[in-house]
């Protein structure tokens, strides 16, 4: 059985990190955990959302956000449970490295389809208005842990 998870944090002034005191590391290689394949589905099918609203469509930064992405999956997958710990640590290395002005995510697991992932998100309210949000960019974590799950970790980011 699938599940979704309903709970989002964004970045607040409350919550930033001051960048003079903080050496954001990400090991860039990660991004080759990716799951390509899956990950660019979520992302044609987000596009095709995006683009029927009239949103701009997002644009794929395989670098900082889904190296950052694939290191919460890999964190999630290894204490079983979808969370959005760290989170403002990744929102500020993203803006850090990429000058992103805001950054937002979403995750999810056991999905086994791109599509089933994207409508799971597009029927939580709390997730699509993220979906359908002021992003330019995104980047994905979909990572299979042991038991043969996929979890997600898709962040959103704007320049």
């Amino acid at each position: 059985m699938a599940f979704l998870c309903l709970v989002l944090i964004s970045c607040s002034k409350d919550n930033s990190i001051n960048h003079q005191q903080v050496k954001y590391e990400i090991d860039l290689e990660l991004v080759k955990m990716n799951n390509r394949e899956l990950s660019s589905r979520i992302l044609e099918i987000i596009n095709i959302h995006r683009d029927s609203l009239g949103l701009n469509t997002l644009q794929l930064d395989n670098q900082y956000s889904s190296a950052l992405a694939v290191d919460h999956s890999l964190y999630m997958i290894d204490i079983n449970e979808l969370n959005h710990d760290n989170f403002g640590y990744r929102s500020e290395a993203i803006k850090f490295y990429q000058k992103a002005q805001t950054v937002n995510e979403i995750v999810g697991y056991g999905y086994d389809t791109a599509e089933e992932v994207v409508n799971a998100w597009l029927n939580s309210t709390s997730h699509k208005v993220i979906i359908e949000g002021d992003f330019t960019h995104t980047g994905f974590g979909v990572l299979k842990s042991e038991n043969d799950r996929n979890y997600f970790t898709q962040i959103f980011y704007k320049k």
